[in-house]
């Protein structure tokens, strides 16, 4: 159940930026809390944001102040803005929604790589 659909990803220098979109289909999104998760090389997947329904964020001591997580319920779309990235944010981005409690529903992914 629900469909996820992730883009936005690519090659950026350090200190760069990105945004990326989740895309849901299938699921009444307004009523989900969003998360942004990542996965490096031989590293657990990590939450990296999270967004409630009603518009509370979270982010991971990592990311704070970097990234900005968002969401635009007309669009089902949940997006993470990324600034001043750093070589460790490279990983593959995934979106998911929390349902029973848990984050189970994971889309492909968007690569994110940061060259020094």
């Amino acid at each position: 159940q629900g469909r996820l659909v992730e883009s936005g990803g690519g090659l950026v220098q350090a200190g760069g930026s990105l945004r990326l979109s989740c895309v849901a289909s299938g699921i009444n999104f307004a009523i989900y809390t969003m998360g942004w998760f990542r996965q490096a090389p031989d590293k657990q997947r990590e939450l990296v944001a999270s967004i409630s329904s009603s518009g509370t964020a979270v982010y991971a001591d990592s990311v704070k102040g970097r990234f900005t997580i968002s969401r635009n319920n007309a669009r089902n779309t949940v997006y993470l803005h990324m600034d001043n990235l750093k070589p460790e944010d490279t990983a593959v981005y995934f979106c998911s929604f929390r349902r029973g409690g848990a984050y189970d529903a994971w889309g492909q992914g968007t690569q994110v790589t940061v060259s020094s």
